[in-house]
């Protein structure tokens, strides 16, 4: 029995043990027997039954779709086409297993990465600053070749100021993460790169797509929504990866004023290739670039280098310095990348021929295609031309044949692209030679023609 004061708390329970609690003293109950009886164990609890495939990795249901797609290849006796060694540097050529193939997998645009001049400021960065700069910019991170690259980025895109990361996926993530949060809103077209889309799902902001470039669409989104949001976020490409069309930036910019919203544009493909000096899309148009309000884009392509950048206004620049956790409490961009994205602007600037010749070449290729009578989707004025198949096992032949005849380009299949769009997609670079433009596109064509063939034998259709 339980006895409780009028307060609730308990004076003594049961008879057998009232002497237990009159002493105070802890130490009087040491080595005294308890008259109470030990209960009975407790039955051992029935374990949880857990589905397997919740806790076990191998039996995740993704990773198990993974697994037939890689497996796919191989049950139609064709290689794996992805982590290919490169044995050398990735230009318009390339070294796979011993083998001088012509390269379209790299997006090496100016084809600065190998450059003597860059090699060689990336060397003596290393040598003076050593291969980390092994903290932080914000705490003792920060060295001279960060802020020259910073204020050259500026300059090439007209605008106040930037800030240069050690990612490019990860500076939009830590970007958008730090500019909108819940009763936000981020717009972005629906083949917006997965930086842009993972950024915003992180962020709590709600998401929203647009149909590709169609800035009607997204002024119809507005409309209804922009009333409802604190910030509203409007996010596209300069360049769009897998397609090579760029939007109407003039028209985005319209509505980014007309709605009150911040825009942002990832030049990631389209800084070094767009406009007549490499300058982007903000170039090509002509724009104002503080219409803009984050010019974002990486420094792994045209900057033959690693690592991420915004430009705009030095407010901002100075927020995220001081707020962006993917900046903040991450290591600083190394010495050899810093130096080598440098010295890459740097000879962007002091020969702009090296962009028309891209020009030309990526022109080239993209007519050369046409006439042949390849798919190339909606490719314009840009690096990035696909040919597009329509399913995943004729761009896995096709770029398997054209390997065997040494051209090496990588397939794009579902989920990077709709099963219905896959597709080989070629990066044009500014040292591939009109030789090899024109050997490319004559046995492409004959491959399509060949697996299209075999297809409709296999199937009996036309």
């Amino acid at each position: 029995m339980v006895l409780q004061s009028r307060d609730g708390r308990v004076v003594a329970v049961a008879r057998g043990v009232q002497g237990e609690f009159k002493h105070r003293d802890p130490r009087f109950l040491i080595g005294r027997t308890s008259p109470l009886k030990t209960a009975p164990p407790a039955p051992e609890p029935k374990p949880l039954a857990v589905d397997e495939a919740t806790y076990r990795i191998e039996q995740f249901p993704e990773v198990q779709e993974l697994e037939q797609r890689l497996g796919l290849a191989t049950a139609f006796g064709l290689r794996n086409p992805y982590f290919n060694v490169h044995e050398r540097v990735t230009n318009d050529t390339s070294v796979i297993g011993g083998r001088t193939v012509i390269n379209w997998s790299s997006y090496n645009y100016l084809g600065l990465s190998g450059d003597p001049n860059v090699t060689r400021a990336a060397q003596e960065a290393v040598a003076r600053y050593g291969t980390s700069v092994s903290a932080s910019r914000v705490a003792s991170g920060e060295k001279p070749l960060h802020r020259e690259l910073e204020q050259e980025l500026a300059a090439l895109l007209g605008t106040e100021d930037s800030v240069v990361t050690v990612s490019g996926h990860g500076v939009f993530v830590t970007t958008i993460a730090t500019l909108v949060k819940d009763g936000d809103l981020v717009l972005h077209d629906a083949l917006a790169h997965d930086c842009i889309v993972s950024g915003a799902k992180l962020s709590g902001a709600k998401r929203r797509p647009f149909p590709h470039n169609d800035w009607r669409a997204l002024e119809k989104q507005l409309q209804q929504l922009r009333p409802h949001y604190r910030r509203v976020l409007i996010a596209i490409e300069g360049v769009y990866s897998m397609d090579g069309d760029f939007p109407d930036l003039p028209r985005f910019i319209e509505l980014k004023k007309k709605y009150g919203c911040l825009l942002l544009v990832d030049e990631a493909h389209s800084i070094g290739v767009m406009g007549k000096t490499g300058a982007g899309i903000g170039e090509h148009f002509g724009v104002n670039r503080a219409d803009v309000d984050l010019w974002m884009g990486t420094l792994s392509k045209s900057f033959a280098s690693c690592g991420g950048y915004v430009c705009g206004s030095k407010q901002l620049v100075q927020f995220l310095k001081y707020s962006a956790g993917g900046f903040v409490f991450s290591v600083g961009i190394s010495p050899a990348n810093t130096a080598a994205a440098l010295e890459a602007l740097r000879q962007l600037k002091a020969h702009p021929e090296k962009v028309a010749r891209l020009h030309e070449r990526a022109s080239l290729f993209l007519r050369l295609a046409k006439e042949k009578g390849i798919d190339t989707g909606f490719s314009a004025e840009s690096a990035v031309i696909p040919a597009i198949l329509g399913n995943s096992l004729h761009a896995l032949q096709v770029s398997d044949a054209l390997k065997q005849r040494g051209i090496n380009v990588q397939p794009i299949l579902y989920p990077a692209v709709e099963e219905t769009a896959a597709r080989l997609r070629f990066f044009c670079t500014a040292t591939h030679t009109e030789q090899q433009i024109r050997e490319t596109v004559e046995v492409l064509a004959e491959e399509i023609a060949r697996a299209r063939a075999e297809s409709g034998e296999a199937t009996g259709t036309a």
